[in-house]
This record gives structure tokens, sequence and C-alpha cells, in this order.
């Protein structure tokens, strides 16, 4: 069964454009299947689907005479007397494909969708030679609206962060809050989330760390993000130290056990980091803010709350300049101040 991703729609859009899209994201987030929902909805039949781990459909690309490509194709019914769709899995098995996905482009009607793991193409994929003909949309695990969609939990969705404080629901909380105590515990790869049974929850995001380990150790660093410092400008990020947190929960569960707080706090970036802009801000030790999120509105992470944290909140916050701030809480709060995270 598929399901979809808050990210399809923006795909689905870039299937009528003449750039190539290219889908970026750690291993096991889900790239290969949104790359054969793509095909599926493409009504031509000139149109292929090639995954370059296999070494005998990366020799298609490997020709020095670039327009002999054609006649590799040919074999899979692919022509260029008319637009084609070249969709490419694991880009990053041939390095040297940028060369020939340049050539193609700038001379046939031709839309390429690409994937590629993060990490290569951050480094390798598509340098200054594709300006201009390429767009890149990255993927990331699970959000938790998202989690809910694999789980085939119905939720309303309320998009607005101000509505988000007002509209919540105690019986909605109740329903919902179970379902977020697994997403704490096992985070957000959809190969792990449609997974039923916990041990091998468990021995599946293990064999994910593995894979990457195995791989490449600088790979490791795609689990890895880190957050800068709010200055307050729009012009530069604070200078200073950098607060780091892991691409999933549940891969910080599985590494090591992590605090109630801290893992919560990583929830909320999990569902918060594929769709805005993140910071945090920090005066000195004692005077923090998790996030600082499109650089308007803040939001302190608690898994419960009290009148004295929802005060110190807009105490930090009051030299910022910031439009909003709320306490985002585990645990059920009317306060108006207070966002649920069964809400995010």
């Amino acid at each position: 069964m598929f399901y979809p991703r808050l990210i399809l729609p923006q795909l689905e859009q870039e299937l009528t454009t003449k750039e190539a899209t290219v889908i970026t994201g750690m291993r096991q987030v889900g790239k290969t299947t949104l790359l054969k929902h793509l095909l599926s909805l493409v009504e031509s039949n000139n149109k292929v689907l090639l995954d370059l781990e296999n070494p005998l459909y990366r020799k298609i690309f490997e020709e020095e005479n670039y327009d002999t490509i054609w006649n590799n194709l040919a074999a899979f019914g692919i022509t260029n007397t008319h637009k084609a769709y070249i969709f490419l899995d694991e880009v990053q098995k041939l390095p040297d494909i940028s060369k020939a996905v340049k050539y193609l482009f700038d001379h046939w009607d031709i839309k390429f969708v690409l994937t590629g793991s993060s990490s290569f193409y951050l480094k390798n994929l598509f340098p200054e030679s594709m300006a201009g003909r390429k767009v890149v949309f990255e993927v990331f695990p699970l959000t938790f609206a998202e989690f809910l969609k694999f789980k085939e939990v119905e939720r309303g969705e309320i998009p607005v962060f101000t509505q988000k404080a007002v509209a919540k629901n105690r019986i909605n909380h109740a329903r919902l809050i179970p379902y977020y105590q697994e997403f704490l515990e096992f985070g957000g790869f959809p190969r792990i989330v449609l997974e039923q049974d916990p041990q091998r929850k468990q021995s599946l995001l293990l064999e994910i760390f593995k894979s990457y380990f195995e791989l490449d150790v600088k790979s490791l660093a795609e689990f890895i993000s880190l957050l800068s410092k709010f200055s307050g400008s729009i012009d530069r990020q604070a200078a200073g130290s950098q607060k780091l947190f892991l691409c999933d929960t549940g891969m910080a569960n599985a590494l090591g056990k992590i605090s109630e707080g801290q893992a919560f706090e990583q929830s909320i970036f999990q569902t918060l980091h594929p769709f805005h802009q993140l910071n945090y801000f920090a005066k000195n030790s004692t005077t923090e803010i998790d996030f600082i999120v499109d650089g308007n509105l803040a939001l302190e992470v608690k898994c419960s709350v009290s009148r004295r944290d929802i005060a110190h909140l807009k105490a930090r916050t009051s030299n910022l300049g910031l439009a909003e701030q709320y306490v985002v809480t585990k645990e059920y709060s009317s306060e108006k101040e207070t966002i649920l995270s069964t809400d995010l």
C-alpha cells in the first residue's frame, strides 16, 4: 500500500516541469517508493525506471559518446522522437552520471527524476554545470503527521500554530498519545513504522545503522543535523556553538537510551525540521529557547508544563521581536500559550 508523504504534492507538480527533479535523503526514508509512485503517474509509455544498484544498468550511461546512450535505452522501449521520462534510482552508484544527464537534458526533451543519498548529493552530484537545470527535494524520516498516515489514523490537520494553541481537544489527545509514545520510542523510518513487532523494530533500527557504518563511516554524518543560534538578524546567524540533533528519535534510542526529555525534544525537531527553518536561542547557560521557527516564533519543549514555564518563556522572548511563543507539551494542557505535541 502506498502512503502519501507531505512532500508528495510538490513532487507531483514537478512532473510537469522541464528541470530535472532530484530526490535526496538518507537511506531507508522512502525515496524509491516515491520514485515508483511518480512513475505510475506518467501517462506516457515512453518512460523507464532504472535502479543503478544494478551494474548492467550503470553501463547504459557509461558510453564515451553520449548519443549512443539512446541505443542502450531502446532496449527498454525508450525513444528520443518524443518526450522521454527517465527515472534513475541510487545515482550515487555512478558518480559521473551528471555529465551524461546534462548532455541529454540539453539536447533532447527529457524529464529526469533521480534519487540519491544526501551525502552523495551534497558532495558530488550535479556541480555548477547543472545550475538552473535541476530542483532538489530532500526526504526525511516521517513527521508525526506522516507517522499517523502510515498507521491509518485520522487526525484533523490545523496548519497554523496560533490555531493549534486554541483548538486543543482532550479526547483527541488521549486517542493520539499512545501513537506519540510509539513515535518517541521507534521514530519515523517507514519500514520501522509499518513493522508490528517491537523486537523486530529494534533489530531493524540497528540494521539501518549498521548499513551506514559498513558502507562509509562518513555517511554517518547523515544522521546528524546542527542548529545554529538565532541572532535576530535576517542577514546572518549568530556565531557560537551549534545544537546537535539526530535524524530520527528511534535511531537515537537504538544507539543509546536517551532521557525522556531528550527524546521528546528530538521528536519535535523531527516533526518541524522538514518544513521549517529552525534555530535555537541561548543568551547564557541558564537562558535558552529550544526552537526559533522561521525566525518569528519561539517554541519551548516540556514533557509537562506549568504557568512558571510559560512565564519564563515570555521573559526570554521579550526582547527578541518574535510574533508568537508557545510551550509544546506532551501532557494535555488547556493553557492558551501551549501546543500539544500530538497536534504538531
